[in-house]
């Protein structure tokens, strides 16, 4: 098994809180995860149907079973038994009494929200980090800009290999063709799960809307643009992608303001949180081909926004990430909100460094109070260096 540098805040939660709550997207390798963890702690899934009937019908007597430590996967399929457990926990607070996981964030956290609210940690679990593959130890996110690393990596792929491959466990771990696997999740996860989350009865209008959303990754997020192309309203593409967020499929990046409303209210960009799966979405066949794609850019965009993601929620951090654009065009792909500091991230998936991959950093910096922000550029070439008082850094060394 591939170490998850999740691990370690997992393991320190549940010694100072009841309730551990992991979620993600189906195949990240949650139970995987928490069994390795907790060893010594009973395992329930409640996929089982046998024990789903227990917990439905029965919830004081499905608990009394376990007197200590115990992981309920799939938790929000018996949603019932989220008030049970806040009686339990009430009784006794104990420390690392439940690990609960589920892969439907939408359901799970709603119910986590309105019973277990400050006596639960909340993590969460995406598909490995390159660093996860390599073996590599957790990166921290606050040395992007800061640290350049010594160019003594040697990933096992090639970039186009590594963007077409995706980052799911299975197909690292049993080495499986990435495409056959894609093709096989989204017809048995994506297409079950998100559909019956959203009771859509016409799978072409579905399948439709997902690969249109796949087609405007890396781009300002236009609902009625997407539900007109789709045939939908305003209204429905909105929940239909709503569930997608939920279901850890897509992220939505927002934009950065001074006044806190607007990034609430103006339009975000639109990532997937796997390159491959974007790539079997956009009918990507081969790394060959994605090298001369016109996504290609979109897809590399997804893979440093994915990093970045990763590497704060598997040190339990919360992400304070954010894209930037003014009224005239100027835009910088990536913000990372320090809180005292801006740290503006270019991406350029081109291999050789040209001039123009810094016009947007120059003017950022140009901005009053941006002239001391440690600024990045992450390219899709082999050397990392500081060039231009800019961090650049090759894909292989970005986290």
């Amino acid at each position: 098994m591939i170490p998850r540098h999740l691990a370690s805040v997992l393991a320190r939660s549940a010694k100072e809180y009841p309730v551990v709550t992991m979620t993600g997207p189906r195949q990240s390798g949650k139970t995987t995860l928490a069994r390795s963890v907790f060893e010594k702690f009973s395992y329930v899934s409640l996929e089982n149907p046998d024990e789903r009937d227990f917990a439905l019908n029965d919830p004081r007597g499905f608990l009394d079973r376990f007197q200590s430590g115990v992981i309920l996967d799939e938790v929000q399929r018996a949603p019932e038994l989220f008030s049970y457990i806040q009686g339990v926990v009430d009784e006794t607070d104990e420390p690392g009494r439940f690990l609960l996981t589920g892969s439907q964030n939408f359901l799970l956290l709603d119910r986590v929200s309105q019973s277990l609210a400050g006596r639960t940690s909340i993590h969460y679990l995406l598909p490995f980090s390159q660093a996860e593959i390599e073996g590599r130890k957790a990166p921290n996110p606050d040395d992007v800009g800061r640290k350049i690393p010594k160019n003594d990596r040697t990933p096992g792929r090639t970039l186009f290999e590594t963007l077409f491959t995706g980052s799911y466990p299975r197909i690292h771990d049993k080495g499986l063709d990435p495409r056959t696997w894609l093709r096989n999740y989204y017809r048995t996860y994506v297409e079950r799960d998100v559909r019956s989350l959203l009771n859509v009865g016409d799978i072409e209008a579905f399948g439709r809307f997902i690969r249109l959303c796949a087609g405007r990754s890396g781009q300002l997020l236009n609902l009625s643009a997407l539900g007109a192309d789709c045939g939908l309203s305003h209204a429905t593409a909105r929940r239909w992608l709503s569930v997608l967020e939920a279901s850890h499929l897509v992220y939505l990046l927002r934009p950065h303001h001074r006044n806190f409303n607007k990034r609430l209210v103006k339009s975000p960009k639109l990532y997937f949180l796997d390159t491959g799966l974007l790539c079997y979405l956009l009918r990507i066949r081969s790394p060959e081909a994605l090298v001369t794609h016109s996504s290609r850019g979109a897809v590399f965009e997804c893979f440093v926004v994915s990093e970045l993601l990763k590497a704060h929620l598997n040190r339990g951090l919360e992400p304070d990430l954010f894209f930037w654009r003014d009224s005239a065009g100027h835009e910088v792909d990536l913000l990372l909100d320090r809180g005292k500091e801006l740290v503006p991230v270019e991406t350029k998936s081109g291999e050789t460094i040209a001039e123009d991959f810094f016009k947007g950093l120059e003017f950022w910096r140009s901005l009053p109070g941006q002239g001391n922000s440690p600024p990045a550029l992450v390219y899709g070439g082999k050397e990392s260096y500081r060039r231009k008082d800019v961090a650049v850094y090759s894909w292989k060394d970005w986290l």
